[in-house]
C-alpha cells in the first residue's frame, strides 16, 4: 500500500505528516511561486468556472460562448468601485465632480480589459482552442469599447494617450538651446 507510513522512508513520512497535519484543504497543489500576472489568471479563471457551475441549469467549460463571457462581466459590475455617472446626472461628463451623487459604480474598461485577456490566456491554457475561445469572440472586443466609450463620456476624459511635453523646443540650435539651459536658475531641489 502506498499511502502506508512504515513502507516509506523517514524524510517522505516527515513530509506527509507535515501535509496531512495541516489543515484540509481542497485546494490542488500548485507551483510554490507564481508570479503575481499567473497568480491572479488562475483566481480569475476559477472564478469563470465556479459562475458556470452556479448557473441554471450548469454550464460546461465546453459548451461556454461568448454570451456567458458577456454574462460573467456583467455579473462582475455589482463589485466595482468605479463611479460612472448615468447621463441625467448633473455630474455626466465632468472630470472632477464638485459633490457627491447616487450614481452606480462599476467595474472600470482596464479591469475588464484586463480580465478578458487573463481569461482568454487561462482557456487556451487548459486546453481550449484558440478558434474556439469564447474570450475572443468579436461580440466581447465590441461590448469592451461600448464600455470604455461610454465611461470616457461619464467622466469627461477622453481615452486617448497625452504627449508628454518637452522642456525645450527641437527647433532651437543646439548652442541657443545650451545658452538658455544655462542662464535658467537652477531650482535647490
Amino acid at each position: 500500500m502506498a499511502d502506508d507510513p512504515q513502507n516509506e522512508t523517514k524524510g517522505e513520512s516527515t513530509s506527509a505528516a507535515a501535509g496531512a497535519s495541516g489543515a484540509s484543504s481542497s485546494r490542488p497543489i500548485q507551483p510554490p511561486k507564481l508570479s503575481r500576472y499567473e497568480s491572479q489568471k488562475l483566481r480569475d479563471w476559477n472564478t469563470f468556472l465556479q459562475y458556470l457551475r452556479n448557473q441554471q441549469p450548469p454550464v460546461d467549460l465546453t459548451r461556454c460562448d461568448y454570451t456567458h463571457v458577456l454574462d460573467f462581466i456583467q455579473y462582475l459590475d455589482q463589485f466595482g468601485k468605479t463611479k460612472v455617472h448615468n447621463q441625467g446626472c448633473s455630474l455626466f461628463g465632468k472630470s472632477e465632480p464638485s459633490r457627491a451623487c447616487t450614481c452606480p459604480l462599476r467595474q472600470a474598461w482596464g479591469s475588464l480589459d484586463a480580465l478578458v485577456g487573463r481569461l482568454r490566456a487561462a482557456h487556451e491554457e487548459n486546453g481550449g482552442a484558440p478558434e474556439n475561445n469564447p474570450f475572443a469572440n468579436g461580440a466581447i472586443r465590441a461590448y469592451l469599447k461600448e464600455i470604455r466609450d461610454l465611461q470616457a463620456k461619464a467622466r469627461g476624459i477622453p481615452y486617448s494617450k497625452k504627449k508628454k511635453r518637452r522642456k525645450t523646443s527641437d527647433s532651437a540650435p543646439v548652442s541657443s538651446r545650451s545658452n538658455l539651459q544655462q542662464m535658467q536658475p537652477t531650482s535647490g531641489l
